[in-house]
């Protein structure tokens, strides 16, 4: 076996080869220099195997985003080993979960998470290694001694072995684990970078957790481009430093889930300089068309292009092209991608109707790790089914409705979601709204939303009832309003309905 055309590690020399060595990142104050960073990552390889880290086995990155995060995943596919990134927001049960479930051999993870990591992980037999960016500590292997290594050349992996088993949400029960492939990723970033790129546009912030798929594929798109671009990372959001990094490189594009565009709009925009700003792509969850106006009115020079994608779908599976967007959907489906629409019985629908959307492309997952009847489930057919109510108009552009586990159906007729807090948004005092349902011994289900109100904005749940009501119809509008301090937000900043269900 020989290392495959489309090996990420592969896809990571090339990358260096083409554009270089040059000032590349900037993280918290210091720049990093690509040919510094590519370096270390070959020792840190060679650490790492000498360690004792296979190929095949799973290694648990669990970070903060930092420059050693980047490392760690190009330096584990450079000896064939598979990443398991973890969002550091989880729970020590979730990540104990994550780490059996997976047989990890080893953590790597950050200082500040390290207690949080070995209480979760004690008793896990599998576990060998519990690896840090950070001082030495009792049952803790630096980083920095690893990177005394001899540098490590490419394993042997063929384009359909695992470079990353990535455990969903577990928005509907336990998180389960993704296996996604070399060619699977390589192929998102590709596709992803021929259907976004605009030449000249090369400096980025980033202030996504580069754990999550969306960020994960930030990354391997940004190993595809065929220029050198500039990039500020975050170790988290922070829409002060955001922002100030945007005026400070005089950063053109930026990627972001809805809610941190809902975070900015609370900030002084007009006191910073956003010139420079061309493009942000939003995705992960719905964006709301209210968003997107008030911030390009603020923000006159901003195309806001939303896309979609799963984890399942590496992340990837359409986006609104540069200057072509169709504003409300996700955009056309990315080049190589096969889209069609299916009802309950899976036969397809209507161009135009409504159907639960599936998918296939060299971007669709190998399947779900050790559940043979689940991914036997969702790929029925031969297609990806995503769990998703959406359609497709007369020109391709895909139309997301609403998650088929969140559709409510009340008195016989079907009520989205994302319909409500989309109406609910548009009252001013309304700064985030999610809306489930919950039984109802007559009409079967019913409305309920929770809202959170900007600060300084007063609003009672009987006023928000009639505005709604004033809107989207009989059938639609909550009858039930509930004022909260603050919405439940998953790590990745999506709607938890999950915790909004406890909260009836």
């Amino acid at each position: 076996m020989a290392v495959g055309p489309h090996n990420l590690a592969r896809l990571v020399d090339d990358s260096f080869q083409r554009n270089g060595d040059y000032e590349s990142l900037f993280f918290e104050g210091s720049w990093y220099r690509s040919g510094d960073l590519y370096e270390r990552v070959g020792r840190l390889a060679g650490g790492l195997k000498e360690l004792g880290i296979q190929p095949d086995d799973r290694v648990v990155v669990m970070m903060s985003n930092c420059p050693e995060i980047g490392m760690s995943y190009n330096a584990l596919w450079r000896i064939g080993a598979a990443i398991t990134p973890v969002i550091f927001l989880l729970p020590p049960d979730e990540l104990r979960h994550i780490v059996a479930d997976s047989e990890a051999r080893a953590v790597i993870t950050t200082p500040e998470f390290t207690a949080t990591v070995k209480q979760a992980t004690e008793g896990i037999d599998t576990l060998k290694w519990i690896i840090s960016a950070g001082p030495e500590e009792d049952g803790i292997i630096p980083m920095s001694s690893l990177e005394e290594a001899e540098p490590a050349g490419l394993a042997d992996k063929d384009d359909s072995d695992m470079a990353a088993l990535m455990y969903t949400g577990g928005t509907t029960g336990r998180a389960k684990g993704v296996m996604l492939s070399h060619e699977n990723l390589w192929w998102g970033g590709k596709a992803s970078y021929d259907a976004s790129h605009v030449d000249g546009i090369n400096r980025n912030v980033i202030p996504l957790p580069l754990s999550h798929s969306f960020g994960l594929l930030v990354t391997v798109v940004g190993a595809h481009s065929q220029q050198p671009g500039v990039a500020a990372l975050q170790r988290w959001f922070d829409p002060t430093n955001m922002l100030e990094l945007i005026q400070d490189h005089q950063a053109q594009q930026v990627a972001l889930v809805p809610s941190m565009l809902q975070m900015l709009l609370a900030m002084p925009l007009e006191n910073y300089d956003l010139s420079s700003l061309r493009y942000i792509v939003s995705g992960a969850s719905p964006l709301a068309l209210e968003v997107v106006h008030e911030f390009e009115r603020r923000v006159p020079n901003v195309e806001i292009r939303e896309g979609y994608g799963l984890t399942e779908t590496s992340a990837s599976l359409s986006v609104n092209r540069p200057n072509a967007r169709r504003l409300g959907s996700v955009g056309q489906p990315l080049p190589g991608v096969e889209v069609k629409f299916v009802d309950d019985d899976d036969v397809e629908v209507a161009q135009g109707e409504p159907g639960e959307i599936c998918c296939k492309s060299d971007g669709v997952m190998l399947g779900y790790w050790r559940s043979e009847e689940a991914t036997a489930d969702a790929t029925k057919g031969g297609w990806f089914h995503t769990g998703d109510i959406g359609k497709a108009d007369e020109d391709g552009y895909l139309w997301i409705l609403d998650r088929k586990k969140d559709l409510i159906i009340r008195g016989g007729f079907n009520v989205y979601p994302r319909d409500v807090e989309d109406c609910l948004l548009e009252h001013p005092a309304v700064s985030i709204a999610g809306v489930v349902g919950k039984p109802d011994p007559v009409r079967g289900e019913e409305v309920v939303a929770f809202v959170s109100l900007s600060p300084g904005q007063d609003a009672t749940p009987e006023e928000l009832i009639e505005f709604a009501k004033g809107r989207i119809g009989g059938y639609k509008y909550p009858r039930d309003v509930r004022i909260v301090g603050n919405v439940p937000l998953t790590p990745v900043g999506k709607i938890d309905r999950k915790v909004l269900r406890t909260m009836l």
